[in-house]
């Protein structure tokens, strides 16, 4: 039996509205809210049935199937015949990549429209959601509408990610309410009903406030003596019989043979294939049950689509529920027997266990510690999930619960961590709880290491080496965010000597590594990763190495080293974790601002930001704000890096370090660039108060005590500027390291001219040309001669001083360093020089993302390569390709490559905003 369909006139006109737009190559977001009932399911059908679509990607949720990792996007990605969520994507964002690809497969050359439907989203699981988002939100110039229907977008099981996607100016809102009378008088007619006049109508409407399926289910329970009850004003309208009952009541008017095929799919799912429902129920032929249970409006299905559905959660909940506890074990036991996958066939065991049962709980249990040892975490806690529910132990449940909640934390899906934390403390006190009560207090670190020092005296390493490993990594994680590399390295190590394969991080090798970076002891570090090979080759430790060695690197000066290895590590690094690309990401992009590829920089840092968002963890590309601050302050972008302040300021509030140490930089780097040192002593006074220790000191990491030094100097306080140097210098002559040691030896030729000694001026800034010549760093050598410059001017020196000021703007003007290049261009006209013929560069030519494209489709990566690297659709790398093209006047990627080799002029906008 057909469900009919009546009214939504306007919402289909609207939804049309939006299938032309993505024709056009404009893609388009749905959101489609209303409660259970009012027929969200029934629009979504109507438009795609009139839109008659090539290609349509639909997935629908599933209360009992939400813990089910990635089981939606299955869905969407597959005919359904497969297991939902027994894909072993490692990480949403690489589940979101292989969507965008299915999407760009699915447009193919001649450019169809592609539907995506995702329904009863409030019940689909988390990774999937996050998938469809990171997916969402790279699309571009693709020719898709997106549906996502759900029956209320402020429930608390919607990923915020997807709740702010949805909620954007971009997306289509659509809040269904119930048929007016109008409507409902169709539907009457629809049954075969007539003649409902407008006021028995208006009582319906009234008794039922227009929901279609409680109206539908109420006529048709009432048939032809429902309408006269409907015009007597004191006739009582009978309530609609439960929902469950009146399809029970459809289910048994069929046959013994449809009951069985309908009874089996429940037990399925909300969707199988024809052939496993049959399989299941014992038929050879299952088509004429079929067409009965389609017919009685059980079940639906297209033509040539192998797979089934039920036409409404609720129908699938009625069938399944009225089974029965023994004839539902029965069918699950018998549907496990039939599976041809361990998890599926757990999965139907559990559901047909009754009460404990500790063996198959250790099953299960075994299973999600195998996912977990895999790093597929979203299934793993599923599978620990099931195995604690089936525990007849106290300290067995605890400990597996345990053990679910650390998968689901690893794999970012903890969206209330007191409401774990409360859960956690109820548990007998136990290492494992200590250890994920610290795991919890991330912004509280003193509390987190605390709590990892209870749990680490409650472990003994001996017979529980895998806890003493997490509780290890989790310990130089924690040091690593107060800048204690010494303790880093320790405690990283320790882990890596108690169970390497256990320590809950992927990066725990790296940690190690940038632990002996931060406390200087990087040269040490350097000579066992001399032979490592090409990280395309790279075993997943190697790569954590090569990522160590691009990391200390840069902090011995080997500033272009870095830049390979790292480049690499992340071409490399597709099928790692999110945080581990972000990592890779942020330290490549460091590097790259040093040797200034300032565009290349600022770029890496869009895409970083974003992609940190996309995973709900924008604390980890944080640093990448700071080199974008960076890189504007000193482009006189004040707008823009003002933006990235504020950001990275607001996480200072929190108290941590890192952020505080950040804030500071930044703060300081654009005062600087302003010419302001009241600002720049403001600034650094939170790194004075750090006393010294960490990285915010270490030469390799961003420096501050020249700064510092510089603008005490400018305010005539010239102990107090010599006082700042000192230790620095101390520092940098230990490590040996040249970049170090020219920013102080510059710093002190400042002091020296401001004080009146001319030749100790003159010793410092020659002894820190010879510092610079060892190293790769285009703006501190640009500021050198600028500074050196100027000293000479003051002497009278203007040929040696014209000499070292026109060095200064070729550096100052290929980084379009804009405030220290107009210094220098006053600086050259108070010599009596012309200032340089050059053309003023246009920081607002490309974007920051056309800028990414631009360079690697001149590097002569395909569209699909180029898709692949970003993260973005083919179609979006045409768009950015088309616009790129414009905006430079060419037509062509041979000359795109000529533009970008002839000239350094092509920057990137002001990017990077708080909402990146």
């Amino acid at each position: 039996m057909d469900v009919p369909f009546v009214g939504r006139g306007e919402l289909l006109t609207l939804l049309g509205q939006a299938l032309d737009r993505a024709r056009t190559g404009v893609p388009q977001r749905v959101l489609i809210e209303g409660p259970a009932g009012i027929g969200k399911t029934a629009l979504v059908r109507r438009f795609l049935a009139l839109a008659d679509l090539p290609h349509v990607l639909c997935a629908a949720g599933e209360e009992d199937e939400s813990g089910l990792a990635f089981g939606v996007l299955a869905q969407l990605l597959d005919d359904g015949s497969r297991t939902p969520g027994h894909e072993e994507w490692g990480d949403p964002s690489a589940a979101g990549a292989d969507l965008l690809d299915a999407l760009d497969k699915a447009q193919g050359d001649d450019g169809d429209t592609v539907a995506i439907a995702v329904d009863d989203a409030q019940w689909a699981d988390h990774p999937s959601l996050k998938a469809l988002t990171f997916a969402l939100r790279r699309l571009r110039a693709d020719r898709v509408v997106a549906l996502v229907v759900v029956r209320d977008l402020s429930d608390h099981r919607m990923p915020e990610g997807l709740r702010r996607l949805c909620t954007d100016s971009d997306t289509v809102h659509i809040r269904l309410e119930g048929l007016d009378r109008c409507e409902l008088r169709l539907l009457a007619g629809e049954l075969g009903l007539g003649g409902l006049t407008a006021q028995a109508a208006a009582r319906l409407h009234a008794h039922t406030a227009g929901n279609p399926l409680y109206a539908r289910t109420l006529l048709e329970q009432g048939g032809p003596g429902l309408l006269d009850d409907l015009e007597r004003l004191d006739a009582t309208l009978p309530a609609p019989k439960p929902f469950g009952s009146f399809i029970l009541a459809r289910l048994i008017t069929c046959t013994p043979e449809t009951q069985a095929l309908v009874c089996a799919a429940s037990v399925l799912g909300a969707h199988c294939s024809v052939t496993s429902a049959a399989a299941l129920a014992g038929q050879n032929d299952p088509l004429p049950a079929l067409q009965q249970a389609v017919s009685a409006g059980l079940l639906t299905e297209r033509p040539g689509d192998p797979v089934i559905r039920f036409p409404h959660p609720l129908v699938h909940a009625a069938v399944y529920h009225q089974l029965g506890p023994l004839r539902r074990a029965e069918l699950h036991l018998r549907a496990a027997a039939l599976a041809d996958d361990t998890a599926l066939a757990l999965r139907h065991r559990a559901r047909a266990a009754v009460g404990p049962d500790p063996g198959l709980a250790r099953e299960l249990a075994a299973l999600g510690r195998r996912l977990a040892a895999a790093g597929v975490w979203s299934n793993a806690a599923g599978q620990l999930s099931s195995a604690a529910e089936l525990c007849a132990d106290r300290s067995a449940y605890e400990q597996l619960t345990m053990e679910a909640l650390e998968c689901r934390l690893l794999a970012g899906d903890v969206p209330d961590v007191s409401e774990a934390a409360e859960k956690l403390h109820a548990f007998a006190a136990s290492g494992w709880r200590s250890y994920l009560l610290g795991r919890l207090a991330l912004f509280d670190l003193d509390r987190a290491e605390a709590l990892l020092r209870d749990a680490w005296s409650r472990c003994d390493t001996a017979s529980e080496p895998a806890l003493g490993a997490r509780i290890a990594g989790q310990f130089a994680a924690l040091y690593g965010s107060m800048a204690r590399g010494r303790d880093m390295a320790e405690w990283a190590r320790t882990a890596r000597g108690l169970a390497p394969e256990a320590t809950a991080t992927d990066m725990i090798r790296y940690l190690e590594l940038a632990g002996a970076g931060m406390s200087g002891r990087a040269a040490e570090a350097l000579p066992a990763l001399e032979h490592l090979p090409h990280p395309a080759v790279a075993s997943p430790v190697q790569l954590e190495e090569l990522l160590g060695r691009g990391t200390l690197r840069q902090l011995t000066d080997d500033l272009l080293g870095a830049t390979r290895d790292l480049t690499g590590v992340l071409d490399a690094s597709h099928g790692r974790a999110a945080s581990f690309r972000v990592v890779t990401a942020t330290v490549l992009a460091s590097a790259e601002y040093g040797v200034g590829r300032w565009d290349d920089s600022i770029a890496r840092c869009y895409e970083t930001v974003r992609l940190a968002a996309d995973t709900d963890q924008p604390h980890i590309a944080l640093y990448c704000r700071v080199l974008a601050a960076l890189a504007h302050s000193a482009r006189g972008a004040w707008e823009a890096a003002e933006s990235q302040v504020a950001v990275i300021r607001e996480y200072a509030l929190f108290g941590h370090r890192n952020p505080v140490v950040w804030t500071a930089l930044s703060e300081a780097h654009l005062a600087r660039a302003r010419g302001s040192p009241e600002q720049v002593v403001a600034a650094l006074e939170p790194l004075l108060a750090l006393g010294r220790r960490g990285e915010s000191e270490e030469p390799g990491a961003l420096h501050w005590p020249d700064l510092l030094a510089d603008a005490w100097t400018s305010l005539g306080a010239y102990e107090r500027a010599e006082q700042a140097l000192a230790p620095y210098g101390e520092l940098a002559a230990a490590r040996g390291h040249h970049g170090a040691l020219a920013l102080v030896a510059r710093s002190r030729g400042v002091l020296a001219a401001a004080r009146g000694d001319t030749d100790g001026a003159e010793r410092e800034f020659r002894a820190a040309h010879e510092h610079a010549a060892y190293t790769s760093v285009p703006f501190e050598r640009g500021l050198l001669h600028l500074a050196h410059g100027q000293f000479l001017r003051r002497l009278g020196k203007r040929t040696r001083a014209g000499e070292e000021l026109r060095a200064a703007r070729d550096l100052l003007l290929r980084l379009d360093a804009r405030p220290d290049l107009e210094r220098c261009e006053r600086e050259l006209a108070a010599c009596g020089l012309a200032p340089g013929e050059h053309a003023a560069r246009d920081a607002s030519l490309l974007t920051p993302q056309e800028l990414a494209v631009a360079r690697r489709v001149a590097a002569g990566l395909s569209n699909r390569q180029v898709a692949r690297e970003l993260v973005i659709s083919v179609k979006t790398v045409e768009y950015h390709l088309g616009r790129l093209y414009a905006k430079l006047g060419i037509d062509s990627r041979t000359r795109l490559a000529a533009r970008l080799a002839d000239s350094d002029g092509l920057t990137e906008s002001d990017g990077l905003t708080r909402g990146d």
